[in-house]
Formats: structure tokens, C-alpha cells, sequence
């Protein structure tokens, strides 16, 4: 005998009845009625048309090459993985690379990712007007390209990529004394570019002398002279490296070259490199310095310099705010916060953290001497910072070289053109529209 149980409510029928419902899940309506707990319209599955896939079927075809590379780098970081594939490891490494532990460096970098913007609402920042004033003269952006030496071993466009491309940009751009082309042919190849000289004072002064009048004579209106280089920094990746000037061909270069082709052949089938202050040399780098740069410079040499060169006369290397007012009453025009990329002595103080001391040194004096600043920059957003703690221009050495080593002419191109954009969002979210309205205010140094 078969148990029937009763439904849960006894009133209800026990049969099916003509005019009952037929059986939804939970909350389904039919097709067009509305009510409480009704399935919307969009939501319900079906099959899809083709007129409404189409617009989402864009194909687009793959893009190679190097101008396609660079469009896919959208920072600094992305156009250093680019240079490290492309560019064999000695060279690369001889720029990505800094002194002994590298502490300095990352610490460098640290700094800059160890602050708070503090943005202000309500601003029209509609336009944002990114140039400035620096030394006497006008640039577009408040950054320019830092003396490098040997520039042409990391790709074969070397200092003509840069200072072209600084031209373009309206930027001054600086040759280093041991640039791998002459002052004559970068000015020329820049004609309408700002081109400073970086000096490295010699135990020869008589050589020093000839390179100042020779900047004087190609219109380089700034002089740099660097004072942090007494003697050369433990760069331990280039000793591991064996790195030499020029690269050697040992067996490791040459597997290292069979992974970069191109670069061993632009190398190989172009000009030697060459030398803004110097016609050849062999050896290392560490060498050279300590063979070449004068141990024993005061600042009675800061004293002759100024007496020589008529133009604007900056210092690089500097790390106390002491020296920096010590400098400026020997008659600089400019200062540069820099403790040269983290390449000399390591645990170097970092130029970013010493930029609230030194303002408001400098200002206690009243000076008028400009605070520039390098060391560690590697976006735009670094840019802007510096700016807002008291510096007046910026410098960048390894962010444009990583854009050079990458593709060229058209990767320093491209490393402007995102630091550029940078700045301009950084800006434009901090509620600022010119680079003078930037002030302390807008960033606060986070402590650990």
C-alpha cells in the first residue's frame, strides 16, 4: 500500500487545477512582465548575433620591429627591458650598474617611492604649461639630458641620438668630457640644440684650457664642471665584466654577441668610438680616471675656472649643503644635487633627501643659484617631485640611455615623450598647472 502525505498546507488542493501557473524557477517571469524579483531584460542568456559581435572582432595585425617595440613601452622600466635584451652585457651593465654594494642606487630610487602627493581639487588644469626657465635660457620641459661618458659603446647613435633628440624636445642637453664624439660634431649635429659641456678637470691644465675654449667656441653656453670623481668608484659589475675601453672581442663577448647581432654590427661597422676630449684610449675605465682626473683640485681651481669661462658655471657633485653654499660664493651659477648615479662612493648621501636642506640654505643666503638635480629619476612623477622640494631643473642620465640602448635616436625620443606625459597626468592629479605653482606642500616624505 502506497503512503500518501498530506501537502504542507491542508487547504490547498491536492490536485492540479486547469487555471494554475506553470512552474518558474524562483523570480522568473514571462517574457515582457515586470514585478518584484524580475529577471531584467539585459541579463537574461541568448544566442548572440553576429551584427553584435562584429564590433568587437578587430583583429588588429601583429607589428614588429623596433618602432613597434618602443609604442608598447609605456615607462622607463619597460624601455630598460628592452635595452638589457638588446644590448650585450658588459655595456649594459656598465650603465645599469653603480658602485660596490650599489646601495646608493637603490636607495636613490627608494627615495623617490618613499613620498605622498598631496592634491589639491577644484583646479583648472585644462592646460598644463610644463616649461621653466634654467641658467639664463628657456626649456621646454623641466629636464634635461646628463653628462654620459662612452655613449656610443652602449649603442652606436651615441651623443647624436641624445643631443637630437634633446634638440627636438627643446631641452638642453650636456656632453661629457668623455663622450664618444667631439664637441664640434655634436654641435653641429644639434645646431639649434642648448649644448652645455661637462668638464673633468686634468692633472693637465693646459688640456683642460683647450676643451673650455673649445665648448666657448662650438656656443655651449653652460660649463659643468664635476668634482666628485678624486678617484674612480668601485664599479664591481665592470670588473666582473672585464669591461674595457673599447669592448674586447674575448669568448665571452663573442657568445654573448651571437644573442644581439645588431648591436655587435652597428658597433663594428661604424666609426670607432672616439672621444670629445681625447682622440683614443685602451684600457679600462677605473684606469683612465685615475690616470687622467686630478686628485688634487680645491677651490682655487673653482676659482680659476670661473675667471676662464665667461658663461654660466655649474657644479656637479654635490652632497653637503655646506658645499653647496661654499661653491656658490666662489661664484657658481648652479649647483647639481648628484652623488653621480650612485657610481662613486657608495652610502653617498641621496640628492632627493637633501633637497629641503639645501633650498633653504640657499635661500637663507638669498641666492639665486640654480638647484638642479640628478640621481635615481625614472619617471616623470620623480620629476615633479624634485621640483615641488626645491629643485629648479632635473637631469637624466640612465632613464635616456635605457630609451638609447632600446632603439636609438627614436628611443630617447620615446623616454622623453613618456617622461613628458608623466609629468603632465602628475600635474594635472595634483591640481597644478604651471611648474611654478609646485611647492613642499604638495609632498610629504613618508618615514619608515
Amino acid at each position: 500500500m502506497t503512503q500518501t502525505f498530506p501537502p504542507e498546507n491542508p487547504e490547498a488542493p491536492t490536485t492540479p487545477s486547469a487555471t494554475a501557473p506553470d512552474i518558474q524557477a524562483p523570480g522568473a517571469r514571462a517574457f515582457g512582465q515586470a514585478g518584484p524579483g524580475a529577471v531584467p531584460a539585459a541579463l537574461r542568456r541568448r544566442v548572440p548575433k553576429y551584427a553584435d559581435l562584429a564590433p568587437l572582432m578587430q583583429f588588429k595585425k601583429p607589428e614588429f620591429g623596433r618602432a613597434a617595440r618602443l609604442r608598447r613601452a609605456s615607462t622607463i622600466w619597460d624601455l630598460r627591458d628592452i635595452a638589457k635584451r638588446r644590448t650585450p652585457q658588459a655595456p649594459f651593465d656598465y650603465t645599469d650598474g653603480a658602485a660596490e654594494a650599489e646601495i646608493t642606487l637603490r636607495r636613490a630610487r627608494q627615495a623617490f617611492l618613499d613620498i605622498e602627493f598631496r592634491p589639491g581639487i577644484l583646479r583648472d588644469v585644462s592646460s598644463i604649461d610644463l616649461s621653466t626657465e634654467i641658467l639664463g635660457g628657456p626649456s621646454r620641459l623641466p629636464v634635461g639630458i646628463a653628462p654620459t661618458g662612452f655613449t656610443r659603446m652602449m649603442q652606436s647613435e651615441g651623443e647624436y641620438a641624445g643631443s637630437r633628440a634633446a634638440e627636438a624636445a627643446g631641452i638642453p642637453y650636456t656632453l661629457s668630457t668623455m663622450g664618444t664624439a667631439s664637441i664640434e660634431d655634436v654641435a653641429a649635429a644639434a645646431p639649434a640644440g642648448r649644448n652645455w659641456f661637462q668638464l673633468y678637470l686634468w692633472t693637465d691644465r693646459d688640456r683642460s684650457l683647450e676643451l673650455i675654449q673649445r665648448a666657448a667656441a662650438a656656443g655651449n653656453d653652460t660649463l659643468m664642471v664635476t668634482v666628485d670623481t678624486a678617484v674612480a668608484g668601485a664599479r664591481l659589475r665592470d670588473v666582473r665584466n672585464g669591461m674595457t675601453i673599447p669592448p674586447a672581442l674575448t669568448l665571452k663577448t663573442v657568445l654573448d654577441a651571437s644573442y644581439r647581432p645588431a648591436w655587435w654590427f652597428n658597433f663594428l661597422t661604424h666609426e670607432p668610438l672616439t672621444f670629445a676630449s681625447l682622440s683614443r684610449y685602451t684600457g679600462t675605465v677605473a684606469d683612465l680616471i685615475n690616470s687622467m682626473f686630478d686628485p688634487t683640485l680645491t677651490f682655487a681651481d673653482l676659482d680659476w675656472l670661473r675667471e676662464t669661462w665667461k658663461g654660466k658655471l655649474v657644479v656637479k657633485g654635490i652632497q653637503t649643503a655646506e658645499d653647496a653654499r661654499k661653491v656658490v660664493d666662489h661664484g657658481a651659477d648652479g649647483i647639481v644635487l648628484s652623488n653621480h648615479g650612485g657610481r662613486q662612493l657608495d652610502r653617498a648621501p641621496i640628492p632627493f633627501h637633501l633637497l629641503p636642506e639645501v633650498s633653504a640654505a640657499l635661500k637663507a643666503d638669498r641666492s639665486d643659484a640654480a638647484i638642479i638635480l640628478d640621481t635615481g629619476i625614472m619617471s616623470g612623477a620623480d620629476i615633479i617631485a624634485a621640483l615641488a622640494l626645491g629643485a629648479d631643473f632635473t637631469l637624466i642620465g640612465r632613464a635616456y640611455l635605457y630609451g638609447l640602448m632600446a632603439g636609438g635616436r627614436a628611443g630617447v625620443d620615446r623616454a622623453l615623450q613618456i617622461l613628458e606625459k608623466d609629468m603632465q597626468r602628475t600635474m594635472a592629479l595634483l591640481g597644478v598647472s604651471r611648474i611654478a605653482d609646485l611647492t613642499p606642500d604638495h609632498v610629504r616624505i613618508l618615514r619608515g
